[in-house]
């Protein structure tokens, strides 16, 4: 029988969105309750934290279903998964607003599914946010109040270093302060709601096969609890799926986002200085159409040409006044000017006063991004882009000089895979069989294979923190 330092009902790893619906459900079931967080207080939550806090508005668990399927198209996710999902992400809203939020629908962004063109996609109806409004940690933020009123303990400063079995189940967790090691006994179950490993440079590259990106969200996305539930036995799925967006690096780890939301007096060419895709594909999540399907993008690096037009037309990266999300902007406080000449001054952006010389500063072949950029200023002229399909109402040349250019770097929001579990979010081995006692919720195992629409990933924590919560406190009485 093992020993321990201290026991509860259930044990909590994490205190993002995952985590905190994890231990407000259990605790509302009776159960006794310990979160631990590796952060310190004034940084902790994870992506939950930085993130725009929504979660989608799912109208009918059937069709839910299909549009779940229809995401993952031919990385399907085990059937009892997906029912668990499409019943858990239905009433989000009603829950929260129990527990005493102040719910009201976004007005401005994923007011509509992205992925129009796959089936079931109508039991999307919007997305809610906390009093309506994105971002600025208000989801996180009412969250731990709500664990607080309920005197739910958050420990943080704890690391959660090893999982402690008794035979083949998990009965809690060894865990590390600065005062040392102790060890904590969870009755019925412990739950890795740890985030997922995008700040884990050596698991990106094992896994994503992304060799340069920059951080979007939280630097403790380290994979603890991957590499954890792999020490005793779990099995993974979909490690490859992810979710990055055009970035642009900043001064250390961390990225701004860079949206291209005004004037379309720019290309993108890659480092043999020619164009490769539809600059102006909508970016849904990780994913752009393209050859006739959703591929994960961007992978990999590539230059932003553009002209004065473009300068002028305002920030690259958008200001927190319109969009107050990313580890960056909120826990850094950078900011990007709003004419983006700050950027120029600084080098960050590369002016010259010819495509020729742009090139040569950037280090390109100055006759083939001539080349190019005569090639896309023709199909302006022309109304028609034969090579890659780009709206005939989004092609404006690039000819008013001076010229711009600025790398653009793959800014990794959140990773998707980690320890396969099943509808009840109890973590599985290899066999398929249950690992008693230890359960998964949020990113640390996100339900989505492959593609995702907008407030896809905080309505999986929530939900499966709440399907956890339910097993892991049923499990302690029994």
């Amino acid at each position: 029988m093992a020993e321990f330092d201290e026991r509860y009902d259930v044990v909590v790893v994490g205190s993002g969105a995952a985590g905190s619906a994890t231990a407000l459900e259990a605790a509302a079931a009776g159960a006794s309750v310990l979160v631990i967080e590796k952060a310190a207080a004034e940084v902790a939550g994870g992506n939950t934290r930085v993130s725009g806090g929504g979660w989608f508005v799912n109208t009918d668990p059937k069709r839910a279903e299909v549009f779940l399927r229809s995401l993952n198209g031919p990385f399907p996710v085990a059937d009892d998964v997906v029912s668990a999902w499409a019943e858990n992400t239905v009433g989000l809203s009603d829950w929260l607003t129990g527990l005493g939020a102040e719910v009201g629908m976004s007005g401005e962004y994923h007011t509509e599914p992205e992925f129009t063109d796959l089936d079931g996609q109508d039991c999307y109806a919007g997305m809610d946010t906390i009093a309506g409004r994105m971002g600025n940690g208000l989801l996180y933020g009412f969250l731990s109040d709500a664990l607080a009123a309920r005197d739910i303990e958050v420990r943080h400063e704890t690391r959660a270093v090893e999982l402690i079995t008794d035979g083949d189940a998990v009965v809690g967790v060894e865990v590390e302060t600065s005062d040392g090691r102790s060890r904590i006994g969870a009755r019925g179950g412990v739950v890795l709601a740890t985030g997922g490993f995008s700040a884990n440079p050596q698991m990106v590259r094992d896994y994503l096969r992304v060799e340069d990106h920059v951080l979007w969200g939280s630097p403790s996305s380290t994979g603890d609890g991957h590499l954890m539930a792999q020490a005793v036995g779990a099995d993974l799925w979909h490690m490859d799926n992810m979710m990055t967006i055009t970035g642009v690096r900043g001064d250390d780890e961390f990225g701004h986002y860079l949206a291209l939301w005004a004037a379309q007096n720019y290309l993108w060419v890659g480092d043999d200085g020619r164009r490769f895709i539809d600059e102006t594909a909508p970016p849904k999540h990780g994913h752009t159409k393209r050859a006739g399907g959703y591929e994960l993008f961007p992978t990999k690096g590539f230059h932003l040409v553009f002209d004065e037009q473009v300068r002028a037309s305002g920030p690259l990266s958008p200001t927190s006044d319109v969009l107050p999300v990313g580890w960056n902007m909120l826990m850094m406080e950078t900011s990007w000017s709003a004419d983006n000449t700050a950027e120029v001054e600084s080098g960050l952006i590369v002016r010259a006063d010819s495509i020729a010389e742009l090139a040569d500063r950037i280090g390109l072949d100055p006759e083939v991004l001539e080349r190019t950029v005569a090639g896309y200023n023709e199909a302006c002229a022309a109304g028609r882009d034969d090579h890659f399909g780009r709206d005939p109402q989004m092609l404006a040349p690039v000819q008013q000089g001076p010229f711009y250019a600025l790398r653009v770097t793959p800014l990794l929001g959140w990773s998707n895979g980690g320890p396969r579990r099943d509808g009840r979010s109890r973590v599985l081995r290899t066999d398929g069989s249950v690992i008693d006692g230890l359960y998964a919720a949020g990113e640390v195992s996100s339900t989505y294979s492959w593609a995702k629409d907008g407030g896809f990933h905080i309505a999986d924590a929530l939900a499966f923190g709440r399907v956890s919560g339910r097993d892991a406190a049923a499990r302690a009485t029994a």
